[in-house]
């Protein structure tokens, strides 16, 4: 590998994002540093985390880290290709820490991408979409719904590649896209 490239991984819930992203890795047939944002907050959630575990495969590194990526990858020793799963998560975490506002939390985002800019490696990161339904009736879900948004815009723009997940299908989105969005960032 000698440049890098970004791949985006999104769809709704449950659509087989994590395991197309795993598949998309393990063709690849490089070493995998996997970067874990979900944080066990309920007995589900770290069911959830386990099952997640047990499905990687053994050679894989992780790195678990739910708010601060870009410092943590920085501090970690690199690998060829990364999976980053999910900015949902990492979202939601972000969102819920009491110090965080979205200029702080937009800034997090930038963050990331300056140490991808920094770094020759294929970055996989899955996100979910979660623009597709009605307006959220409470104020946090809708700033939750519009921070998501934007993040998944910003990764969409940088990205070689963007994958949409619909009932464990993959939708290469990018390709289908107008030259002109493609190109585009929006805020």
């Amino acid at each position: 590998m000698t440049e890098r490239s970004l791949t985006l991984i999104t769809g709704g819930a449950r659509s087989g994002k994590s395991r197309f992203a795993q598949q998309f890795t393990e063709s690849r047939g490089a070493a995998t540093l996997f970067v874990a944002t979900a944080e066990a907050g309920d007995e589900e959630m770290a069911d959830r985390i386990a099952c997640h575990r047990a499905e990687r495969p053994a050679h894989w590194r992780t790195l678990e880290e739910p708010h601060r990526l870009a410092q943590a990858l920085a501090a970690t020793t690199p690998a060829p290709i990364v999976i980053l799963d999910c900015v949902t998560l990492w979202v939601t975490n972000l969102l819920l820490a009491e110090e965080i506002d979205r200029t702080a939390a937009l800034a997090e985002l930038d963050a990331l991408l300056d140490w991808y800019h920094s770094q020759v490696v294929d970055l996989v990161v899955v996100t979910n979409e979660v623009g597709l339904g009605i307006v959220p009736a409470d104020g946090l879900s809708r700033t939750f719904r519009d921070w998501l948004g934007l993040f998944n815009q910003r990764l969409a723009a940088e990205a070689n590649a963007v994958y949409l997940m619909v009932a464990g299908l993959a939708v290469d989105i990018k390709a289908l896209a107008l030259p002109a969005q493609t190109a585009r960032h929006s805020s």
